[in-house]
């Protein structure tokens, strides 16, 4: 590419139709208006050009994704505009926003074929995390997207690293569960000065986590806690706890960026093409 600022794509994990009971974005159609806690992330985009992707139409139905069958089903919908925005050509980078980094693994394999990085939240997350300290705990959600978070540390290879994964109970809404306390609004009242009990909760959970756990940095679950960073950044320095606390849109972006400029993706021998050039006769462990 031509431009010297780097061009990146970010995919939302999925998007409701307009309308749908649990439609949240609002009426200002820019990209800016679009995507969440985007005040936060202006300054980390400010030297690159980015696109926004709603993503798929939601395939789990109407309500967010917990269960470890939501994930693979909104994954596999987000493939066909990884493989689209790849071939294309016109991004230096792909960042798949959404905690539980749906379709990651598959869409990285995607990108390898034409050199391009994909990266993801959680995954972003653990690795920053592993830099930045000896131990990292996570504060999450629900137990549904615990145990799917859980999964992700095992696969990621994070098992030595993860000291925790730290349950605050504010479930997302889903059909199964239509009482929920808002998220939204705790998120409201935190930025009034108000009292919101979800802080309260991870705030808590974040200082057992360095207290009995052995964490010493925290990393956000999902991203509806991920308006949460500052605050909880807040409060743990003023506890006297000089822990760094990592959320993912802010992580994913940051590594797209560095791997744009290194110019790397992922290894062809993690990530094979259907038919490679050289193949190896021993898988070792």
């Amino acid at each position: 590419m031509t431009n010297q600022r780097k061009r990146l794509l970010l995919v939302q994990a999925f998007s409701f139709p307009e309308g749908a009971r649990h439609y949240l974005r609002p009426a200002d159609g820019r990209q800016e208006a679009q995507l969440m806690n985007h005040a936060e992330l202006a300054p980390l985009l400010s030297d690159v050009d980015w696109d926004l992707h709603p993503g798929p139409l939601a395939p789990q139905g109407d309500g967010y994704v917990e269960t470890r069958e939501e994930f693979a089903r909104v994954g596999v919908a987000r493939l066909p505009i990884v493989r689209e925005a790849c071939e294309s050509r016109r991004y230096d980078a792909i960042v798949l926003l959404g905690g539980g980094d749906p379709g990651f693994i598959e869409a990285r394999e995607i990108g390898q074929r034409t050199n391009i990085p994909v990266t993801a939240c959680a995954h972003a997350q653990m690795h920053i995390a592993a830099l930045l300290g000896n131990k990292f705990s996570v504060i999450d959600i629900s137990e549904a997207h615990n145990m799917h978070y859980y999964n992700l540390v095992v696969q990621y290879r994070c098992v030595e690293k993860c000291a925790s994964i730290r349950c605050i109970d504010f479930p997302l809404p889903r059909v199964s569960n239509p009482d929920v306390r808002p998220i939204a609004e705790e998120k409201t009242r935190a930025e009034s000065g108000a009292r919101s009990e979800m802080l309260e909760r991870s705030v808590a959970e974040a200082v057992a986590a360095i207290e009995h756990d052995g964490a010493e940095v925290i990393i956000m679950g999902c991203s509806a806690t991920f308006w949460m960073q500052p605050f909880l950044q807040r409060e743990l320095h003023a506890l006297g706890w000089e822990v760094p606390v990592l959320e993912g849109y802010r992580a994913a972006i940051a590594m797209a960026k560095l791997l744009a400029g290194l110019g790397v993706s992922v290894s062809g021998l993690a990530y094979p093409r259907d038919k490679p050039a050289k193949w190896r006769r021993k898988k070792i462990f």
